[in-house]
């Protein structure tokens, strides 16, 4: 992630742009990793800066604090933060916890939690806010998706043949749950993808905001419901897919304003994605749709049951406008977020 740019450059601007709003400051960075954020705050003129790292890569932040001269700055604490114990409360947390889709991994729990414990009265998180969003797009990955299927299921049928031609055992017991764990794989699992703008077929609709210093872990864990429009601006042919992104700003706190807010954007963009990309929804079969039509929509957000780390998505849409293609029959649609 560190040859990440876009996402890396957001963090630095954040930080030494707003260089009055770490000067003297404890700050705690969750989720350390190389130690990358904990340097940048160090660079700014933080007086003291906790580094948590769960797993053994603390060894290399630790390395790397030091050869980079901020080992008198910077503590690198092995631990988690549900177990760890820190010396004092702190004015600032910085962490990079976002996943796919934003929410994948559930890392934001972990924030949440530091918060809670060791965030001092008026302190800020790096970054503050949040925002999710959907629009329409096109794409020829759709019937890839569908070739992909077919493709697998003729490739059973070849080693069916085989295994019953070579060795005399019949595997055809197998084949309908093949088919099920193969049909979920390709038509119902979101794909990570690098949109360009201009297969979007209408803006994209904000469903979901967070504020960082508000929101609660209970809600965090809470199935997300949102209801939104995708209107559709420029449609020479069928929606085809989602596409799903997010955003994160930089604004600091109410009592500790950013002088600069920074934002950090997945939107698609002409010039390259981020590490996170977007996430791509496919429909199996697309939809129609004329320019100035709507996509009246219902979405779910929920854990996954099985690993409460991964996502699952659910839509209900339906058609609403003026042109032939209007209906009231919504369609229920469900991805994994794996």
């Amino acid at each position: 992630m560190l040859e990440d740019h876009k996402r890396t450059g957001a963090y630095y601007n954040a930080v030494i742009q707003n260089r009055r709003q770490f000067k003297d400051k404890v700050v705690l960075d969750v989720g350390t990793g190389s130690g990358i954020l904990a340097i940048f705050s160090a660079m700014a003129g933080a007086k003291k800066v906790y580094a948590v790292e769960a797993t053994d890569m603390a060894k290399h932040a630790r390395t790397l604090v030091a050869h980079n001269k901020f080992d008198g700055v910077i503590e690198v604490v092995q631990g988690t933060i549900e177990t760890i114990e820190l010396p004092e409360k702190v004015d600032i947390i910085i962490s990079e916890w976002m996943g796919y889709f934003l929410l994948r991994e559930s890392m934001l729990d972990s924030v949440l939690l530091a918060r809670n414990r060791f965030l001092k009265p008026g302190g800020a998180l790096y970054p503050s806010h949040a925002r999710m969003y959907l629009a329409p797009m096109r794409t020829n990955a759709s019937a890839g998706r569908i070739n992909d299927f077919q493709n697998s299921m003729y490739g059973w049928s070849e080693f069916l043949k085989e295994m019953k031609g070579f060795y005399q055992v019949d595997l055809d017991c197998l084949s309908e749950a093949y088919r099920s764990e193969q049909k979920e794989y390709y038509m119902s699992t979101s794909a990570w993808g690098n949109v360009h703008p201009s297969q979007l077929m209408g803006p994209g609709a904000c469903f979901k905001k967070y504020d960082l210093h508000s929101v609660t872990i209970d809600e965090l864990k809470a199935d997300l419901l949102a209801e939104v429009s995708l209107p559709i601006v420029d449609a020479c042919g069928p929606v085809d897919a989602f596409c799903g992104w997010f955003d994160v700003e930089f604004k600091g706190s109410g009592q500790n304003p950013a002088d600069d807010p920074m934002k950090l954007s997945t939107a698609p963009d002409a010039t390259g994605p981020t590490h996170w990309g977007q996430q791509v929804f496919m429909l199996h079969p697309s939809i129609d749709v004329a320019s100035n039509d709507s996509l009246t929509t219902k979405v779910k957000v929920a854990r996954q049951k099985v690993n409460h780390r991964l996502l699952e998505l659910d839509i209900e849409v339906k058609v609403t406008g003026n042109s032939i293609h209007a209906t009231g029959e919504p369609r229920q649609l469900n991805w994994h977020i794996d």
